[in-house]
């Protein structure tokens, strides 16, 4: 399938099946975030799989949503502010653009290889912080589940046009 196909047939999954994932697809879904870019190749990311049973319990309560125990995995990206590209002018820091770009790659790397993501952002990062003993440099930005789609209701993507989102200088769409 072309970009576009694979970009508009990725969504996010909220019911996954009882399958496994395979090693070799969840190696390729991490692959395709190392190779993504980052500002001055900085790459500040680091990513935290969680496969085993126990410890899935545990991270459950920390976004405690039911759907979310159905996900076999569980992918926790995480920002490096240390190493992150800061602009020189304001200082602004590029870690967590740097890290969405990554967690893009991983979600249109899973859905061409059949398998389903969601990117959640609204959890307990304290607790994540405390249960994996981060310091503070680490800030977990997302939480990734992965695995093949449950039976789950085809989302309707409902998507601005060209011509709410683009500004031309002197074309016209």
């Amino acid at each position: 399938m072309n970009f576009i196909e694979l970009a508009t047939q990725r969504s996010s999954v909220r019911n996954f099946a009882t399958i496994p994932v395979e090693k070799e697809k969840l190696l390729q879904v991490l692959e395709a975030a190392r190779i993504a870019p980052s500002a001055a190749n900085f790459q500040p990311w680091q990513f935290i799989v969680i496969t085993e049973p126990e410890l899935l319990r545990l991270i459950y309560p920390l976004y405690p949503r039911e759907w979310l125990r159905s996900a076999p995995i569980i992918i926790v990206a995480l920002g490096d502010h240390s190493k992150g590209w800061h602009r020189g002018k304001d200082d602004k820091d590029y870690t967590e653009i740097d890290l969405a770009i990554a967690i893009d790659h991983m979600t249109l790397a899973a859905t061409e290889l059949g398998l389903g993501t969601c990117w959640i952002c609204n959890f307990d990062t304290e607790k994540l912080m405390d249960f994996f003993n981060l310091p503070d440099n680490m800030e977990p930005i997302a939480l990734i589940p992965v695995g093949y789609p449950g039976v789950m209701k085809k989302p309707v993507k409902i998507r601005k046009s060209l011509e709410q989102i683009v500004l031309w200088n002197d074309f016209e769409v």
